[in-house]
């Protein structure tokens, strides 16, 4: 049996199978990824707009992105990354789509860590969302203090930023496997770690002009949550 990846002319039409197909050649997989892209697939199409760009920071291996562009489309996906080996990933995911279809937007490099002033997203904004999938707790917290600050800047007014992934709340760990997690993000790096909606997120975005506009349980212990400026 042919065990290659398929052609862009035989990606899967549907978005299940388009995330359930083996990673095209010069792509990264992720096996969290494709856990949790249904369920994210079905908030996003809840919370954000029908039309207009979406600004993704992390977007990690791409095969979120190629599924959200094609799959939310009209809606425009910009991707990023900090590393070009995640962008070359990205860009296998994209190519993987028909070439007469939606695809995502090429991938910028972006460290959110930045002012938001040095993000290289100007052409393309205000955006109409931004979405943000299991970055902040395997980052240093400057990441979360830019993406909030980066949001505030870069959102048109009302629209939200939705920041998927593990959640503290409100000083306590959502499930025993969470904090396991969170002990061994800290072995690898003091600087990572799950962070408290209540008492760590929140103060911040407040502080950026941000107000929560919902929180969705999502499966594994993991939020999506809505801020909205």
């Amino acid at each position: 049996m042919d065990t290659s990846a398929p052609s862009p002319s035989t990606a899967p039409a549907g978005f299940d199978a388009l995330m359930a197909v083996e990673a095209p050649a010069g792509a990264m997989d992720a096996p969290a990824a494709r856990r949790n892209a249904r369920p994210l697939f079905d908030v996003l199409r809840q919370e954000l707009p029908a039309t207009g760009t979406v600004l993704e920071v992390g977007s990690g291996t791409g095969h979120h992105a190629a599924a959200f562009a094609r799959d939310l489309h009209p809606v425009r996906w910009l991707p990023t990354e900090n590393t070009p080996e995640r962008r070359a990933s990205i860009e296998a995911w994209s190519a993987f789509l028909p070439a007469d279809g939606p695809r995502p937007l090429a991938p910028r490099a972006l460290d959110a860590s930045l002012s938001a002033e040095e993000w290289p997203v100007a052409d393309c904004a205000p955006f109409d969302g931004m979405v943000s999938v299991n970055v902040i707790h395997i980052a240093p917290w400057a990441v979360a203090r830019g993406l909030l600050a980066g949001a505030a800047r870069w959102l048109r007014p009302g629209a939200p930023l939705v920041l998927y992934g593990p959640f503290h709340r409100d000083g306590r760990s959502m499930s025993p496997g969470n904090t396991a997690f969170d002990a061994d993000l800290r072995r690898q790096d003091p600087d990572w770690g799950i962070r408290d909606l209540e008492r760590e997120v929140l103060p911040l975005a407040a502080a950026c002009g941000l107000k929560l506009a919902a929180v969705h349980t999502m499966p594994a212990n993991n939020l999506c949550v809505v801020l909205r400026n």
